[in-house]
């Protein structure tokens, strides 16, 4: 068994197009399958819930017809009973008068007779039996009689035994009629003390039956409270009993669902009757069976576009892969410090495995090239920054050269040294410093020389604040982190804006984090041009400046260099007027490693 398998699994494992080919057509002919089936399935669910709608409804209308053609028969019974002169008739039969005794035949068969006349065509026989005399009147279309049977005939035994008022039995001489009996009952104590009977010929109801739209494959059967069946309608003999017809519940219409037949059923009020439908369980799955064989070519079509289908994408998709692996097969290990290998890393032996072998003779020299790669691009990035931080806004130096020139006139010489001693140190902070990181301390040194300088330009028209946590001037943060920002507040918010000037510094601990605010009251940042410095922060691109200064892009990219994509600058604006700027570093100090 597993020699079978392996040979018949041999084309697979050893051409991925192979694989591909049976994972498509597999994935893409499962679902049509599914799909298909379940279409099916509910196609024949939906026409049996139809059917049992349908049914439903039918023969509880067909049950309450029923009921009111039983009630006419009934009311024709009670027609005769409440004849005035019925009760002297039967007595005057008694008489011994011969001719009193003609006369009250008479006038009961001329009773009866118009009865009948005015009753249904299918009515076609009425008796009258008298209990205390014994004696029975029986008319129909064939003539009259009366009688005196030596026993109490047996729809009327069986009627005063079990002390019914009514009762429906087949007719035994007489196939295709049936006998509707009801009591005569004295009014005073409800004593049996008669019966009258009607025979009425099953196709009576007929007409009401053909309302459940009997086909040739189904039956419609009455049946008495006791389950023997009394009349039936259809070809196919049914598979009740009795039992099965005694345990049919009476109280509303329902249906059985047994494994070979679905069978609907009502009672018949007030004949106490039983009416039931037996439809075969194949009846449904035939009608259903058109609608399910045009899904099946429906389905079967689709499976077999979706096959062409299949072997075409995944031809197409392995095609590179089998040039590739075609090619690589030429290919010799590359010779050097790399040692070669001759092992599938997955232990695969198709085109896949083919590509791991050589992949791996050729990733160590790759790396090799990358690092070397690597190394230049990372060399030359930082002279590209080193000459970025050597470089001063020539305009800030000229501003500040004017300054320091008009203040020999004016200022002390203690003062003039003042200036002249913080653009020194500037100049000292951004051209000798070495490493690219700092504490915050001489960041901060950096940024108020900066600041005494601008003070001295501006006068008392500029205001300026610092607020710092002792305990935080240690941490470490990358040179010119903080002097771009301020002098971005300078050039673009309080150059154009009428009135003093302010710029708060703030430096706190937030939830582990360094959080630096640079807030100014300048002319702020238009919703739409905010909106644009965000998405440029945001960006991947690199390095990039505006002019000759360092920009604050080029702080945000330092920040996640050394800190990490989570850190850098969010720009928004002040409440009142200006702008906020908030650099997050991590609480790193000075000779810790970073995070």
């Amino acid at each position: 068994m597993k020699r079978f398998f392996l040979l018949l699994s041999e084309p697979f494992r050893r051409s991925i197009r192979n694989k591909l080919m049976l994972a498509m057509i597999m994935l893409a002919v499962l679902p049509v399958i599914t799909v298909s089936a379940l279409a099916a399935e509910k196609s024949r669910q939906s026409m049996e819930d139809e059917v049992i709608e349908t049914n439903l409804s039918t023969i509880k209308w067909t049950g309450i017809y029923l009921g009111e053609q039983f009630s006419r028969l009934n009311s024709l019974i009670y027609s005769i009973l409440l004849n005035e002169h019925l009760s002297e008739n039967i007595m005057e039969t008694e008489n011994d008068s011969l001719s009193s005794q003609f006369t009250a035949q008479r006038n009961i068969t001329d009773m009866f007779s118009s009865v009948l006349n005015s009753a249904n065509t299918n009515v076609i026989s009425a008796e009258l039996y008298v209990r205390d005399s014994g004696k029975l009147f029986r008319f129909s279309s064939d003539g009259s009689e009366i009688r005196s049977p030596e026993e109490i005939p047996v729809p009327y035994k069986e009627l005063f035994d079990e002390k019914q008022y009514f009762m429906i039995r087949n007719d035994p001489g007489k196939p295709g009629q049936f006998e509707f009996t009801r009591s005569v009952n004295r009014f005073e104590n409800r004593q049996a003390v008669g019966g009258v009977t009607l025979g009425v010929r099953w196709t009576y109801l007929d007409q009401t039956l053909a309302l459940l739209n009997t086909a040739p494959n189904q039956t419609v059967l009455l049946a008495d409270k006791n389950g023997r069946i009394l009349y039936k309608q259809g070809s196919v003999t049914p598979t009740l009993d009795a039992g099965n017809l005694i345990n049919l519940p009476r109280d509303q219409p329902g249906y059985v669902h047994t494994r070979n037949a679905y069978i609907f059923y009502s009672s018949v009020d007030p004949s106490g009757l039983m009416l039931v439908k037996i439809i075969p369980a194949n009846a449904i799955n035939h009608s259903a069976r058109s609608t399910m064989n045009y899904g099946f070519i429906v389905g079967s079509s689709s499976i077999v576009v979706a096959i062409i289908i299949a072997v075409y994408i995944a031809y197409r998709m392995s095609r590179p892969i089998v040039m590739l692996a075609r090619s690589m097969q030429g290919l010799g290990p590359i010779v050097g410090d790399v040692e070669p290998v001759d092992i599938q890393l997955s232990g695969r032996i198709d085109e896949i495995g083919w590509l791991e072998t050589h992949f791996v003779n050729m990733t160590g020299r790759i790396r090799e090239h990358i690092k070397t790669e690597y190394n230049m691009k990372l060399e030359k990035k930082t002279a590209e920054l080193k000459a970025l931080q050597a470089q001063i806004n020539p305009h800030f130096l000229q501003n500040t050269l004017q300054m320091v020139g008009s203040m020999i006139y004016d200022k002390k010489p203690k003062e003039v040294y003042k200036i002249i001693k913080s653009l020194s140190s500037m100049f000292r902070y951004v051209i000798r410093e070495p490493e690219d990181m700092c504490s915050l301390r001489i960041e901060i040194g950096h940024l108020q020389h900066y600041m005494q300088i601008q003070k001295e330009r501006y006068g008392s028209r500029l205001a300026y604040t610092l607020i710092a946590d002792e305990e935080l001037l240690e941490c470490r943060i990358p040179k010119l982190t903080l002097q771009p920002i301020v002098e971005n507040s300078f050039f673009h918010g309080l150059d154009t804006k009428l009135g003093d000037w302010r710029i708060d510094v703030e430096v706190r601990l937030e939830s582990g984090e360094i959080v630096i605010r640079v807030r100014d009251n300048g002319v702020g940042i238009s919703a739409v041009r905010l909106e644009e410095i965000r998405k440029e922060l945001a960006d991947r691109r690199g390095l990039q400046t505006k002019g000759s200064r360092i920009g604050l892009y080029n702080v945000v990219l330092r920040i996640r260099m050394h800190f990490g994509e989570r850190y850098g600058i969010e720009v928004e604006q002040a409440s009142g007027g200006g702008t906020v700027v908030t650099v997050r570093i991590p609480y790193v100090q000075e000779g810790r490693d970073e995070p």
